[in-house]
């Protein structure tokens, strides 16, 4: 069994609690047109245009497949900016075992790990390899998740998952599909039962006014939630859309002053919601 990793950072004070391993997965199912991390999207289709642009050399072209040379590499993403398909070169087909020996180096400094994407439910029976072999050294597991794929489905993985982080993208359905591209049934469907089930760890909403209605996007959606804060407590994080690593023909949206977040939190607050994260 094998996925393809675009990134693992060894060690990430904002993707859960405490210092933890974050996996970055590669493919993602919609279309965020605020996505921060594009080069995620797509897989690599060995077309050849990063190589033509890499300044060091990095790359090359060999019987059809991209080869990338890390020693030459000085990071200046130039290939991921020039990919037309949101892809990356420099990722790698990985087994469980195999992400998790590079997780073991962090150990033990960290408190667990964390895997993202694109999106990581994409990968359900890895996710839930790699999670076991986690809980068998005793470090903590976490999913943040676009929230388009049913967790109930898969009870083995949520066995050893001990939170989602769930973005919802926009309350609304309509809304939700012009951010996106998709609906957003099945997110709302995931936050009740990952609340019912105390795996909900954190909400997120990213807030890009202009693209949606962000206000009445966190009103509903503090009233869809706040039932819910009595069988588990979890967090909200208002997230203010920025337009670096965002795709050019997304990138001149209006970035949300910090009064205006406040006054998001403070709709929040009045649904009974304590923690809440501005960022």
């Amino acid at each position: 069994m094998k996925a393809v990793i675009n990134r693992i950072i060894p060690f990430s004070s904002v993707d859960g609690p405490g210092n933890r391993t974050a996996i970055f997965f590669q493919g993602c199912n919609i279309n965020c047109k605020y996505c921060h991390n594009p080069e995620t999207r797509g897989m690599c289709r060995n077309c050849g245009v990063c190589v033509d642009n890499c300044p060091e050399g990095a790359l090359s072209l060999e019987e059809g497949k991209i080869y990338f040379n890390e020693i030459k590499c000085v990071q200046c993403d130039t290939c991921i900016h020039v990919c037309p398909h949101d892809s990356s070169p420099r990722t790698e087909e990985l087994t469980p075992e195999e992400v998790f020996e590079r997780v073991r180096k962090q150990m033990p400094y960290i408190r667990g790990i964390s895997v993202s994407g694109g999106e990581c439910m994409l990968q359900p029976e890895f996710l839930t390899e790699l999670f076991s072999l986690a809980k068998e050294e005793g470090l903590t597991t976490l999913i943040d998740s676009n929230g388009t794929i049913p967790f109930w489905e898969y009870p083995a993985l949520m066995a050893v998952t001990d939170g989602v982080m769930l973005d919802i993208k926009a309350f609304d359905c309509e809304e939700h599909m012009t951010v996106t591209g998709a609906g957003n049934e099945t997110v709302l469907k995931n936050a009740v039962w990952l609340a019912e089930h105390k795996k909900l760890y954190e909400v997120r909403s990213v807030i890009v006014p202009g693209l949606y209605d962000t206000e009445n996007s966190i009103r509903k959606m503090g009233a869809f939630l706040a039932p819910y804060v009595a069988i588990q407590k979890f967090r909200m994080k208002v997230i203010a859309y920025r337009p670096m690593g965002v795709r050019p023909e997304y990138a001149d949206y209006q970035v949300p002053g910090q009064d205006y977040l406040n006054r998001l939190a403070g709709i929040l607050r009045e649904y009974g919601f304590c923690e809440i994260i501005i960022i």
